[in-house]
């Protein structure tokens, strides 16, 4: 969608039935859904740097779905194994959740596009029966493009060493638990969130004895990233792990217990979406040639590495960021600014 058209829907945006007031603020939230499969096509309120999105545009855009939903469903078979002696027993459904942000429930106003993630369903071809996966793969949100590719590049220009502002990551992390806690959230999903992105190539990863049969071999870092202490305020804590038959860790920022709360199924769900995307967006990492050792640094330099099929476009991917960022300061961030800091200084999440 270009962003006229977002900066024209924020004027007057329509209600749906599927609003929700969150509770002790002003602010409301309601989700929309669409299917991603072979025939997925960007809907207009699709952040364009989204990975799903980016697979979906172009001349390969059915090919590109095909592969990666198949790889996907592949990697979801091998890792559930169990009563499943062909490696076909299981699929996987995706759901694009996109949450807006309606800033005055009680009166038609602006609303923004606040978070977008995808939503796993499981389906057992054995059984006939649908099990419900994790929502919060590939979670992305217009807020966190302006922190990371606007907010910090600016406190940085002109200082000898990397830091971040006292309050970065305040605002987003409150508009996180906001909608998690809403109405809204809770009557459409039973568990929080789990978030599962790459491991940060300015870290090292040690491995440790701990072993999950779906998880894999856990890994600990030396010492907190940027992104690690951004998610921390959004109340999620990390851990990493190198699944079965994996190359690399990947890093599962989640509320609660990670290994007690959710099925193995639900886990798997997880694994097989994101590191298929991993693998698609961060070959070097994710399908490299050797697996991570006891002692792991992730190098997007790393040349022994294999590339999968699905074309991606990752320059355009990152050029996007920025101008997404910028999106973000000027139709959220900058006309709302007082209001937000107030928001955010009242708040007791």
């Amino acid at each position: 969608m270009s962003h006229t058209k977002f900066a024209a829907s924020l004027q007057g945006a329509p209600r749906l039935d599927r609003r929700q007031t969150t509770p002790g603020n002003d602010f409301a939230f309601r989700i929309e859904s669409l299917r991603f499969d072979e025939d997925y096509r960007p809907s207009e309120k699709t952040r364009v740097t989204t990975n799903f999105a980016n697979l979906a545009r172009g001349a390969n855009r059915q090919e590109n779905l095909c592969k990666a939903l198949r790889m996907i469903d592949n990697r979801f078979n091998a890792l559930a194994h169990w009563d499943n002696p062909k490696g076909d027993r299981y699929s996987v459904e995706l759901d694009i959740i996109s949450v807006e942000l309606e800033i005055d429930s009680e009166a038609d106003g602006p609303s923004f596009p606040l978070i977008e993630m995808l939503s796993t369903t499981i389906v057992d071809h054995k059984t006939a029966k649908r099990i419900a996966g994790v929502v919060g793969n590939n979670f992305s949100s217009y807020v966190r493009d302006y922190d990371f590719n606007v907010l910090l590049p600016e406190h940085n220009k002109n200082r000898s060493e990397f830091s971040t502002p006292p309050d970065f990551g305040d605002l987003h992390g409150k508009l996180f638990k906001s909608f998690i806690n809403s109405n809204a959230y809770t009557k459409r999903f039973d568990k929080p969130p789990i978030i599962c992105i790459s491991a940060s190539s300015s870290r090292t990863y040690h491995r440790t004895d701990n072993q999950h049969p779906i998880l894999g071999v856990e890994y600990r870092q030396d010492e907190l990233s940027a992104t690690d202490q951004y998610f921390s305020k959004m109340g999620l804590a990390v851990r990493y792990f190198m699944p079965p038959n994996s190359v690399a860790p990947l890093a599962f920022y989640f509320i609660g217990d990670l290994l007690g709360d959710y099925t193995n199924l639900e886990l798997t769900s997880i694994i097989s979406t994101m590191e298929t995307f991993q693998k698609i967006y961060r070959p070097e990492i994710y399908n490299a040639n050797s697996a991570a050792g006891a002692c792991y640094q992730p190098n997007l330099k790393h040349q022994d590495y294999s590339l999968t099929q699905v074309v991606y476009d990752r320059e355009e991917r990152s050029r996007l960021g920025v101008e997404q960022g910028r999106f973000a300061e000027k139709n959220f961030i900058k006309p709302y600014r007082t209001m937000l800091e107030q928001w955010s200084a009242n708040s007791a999440l």
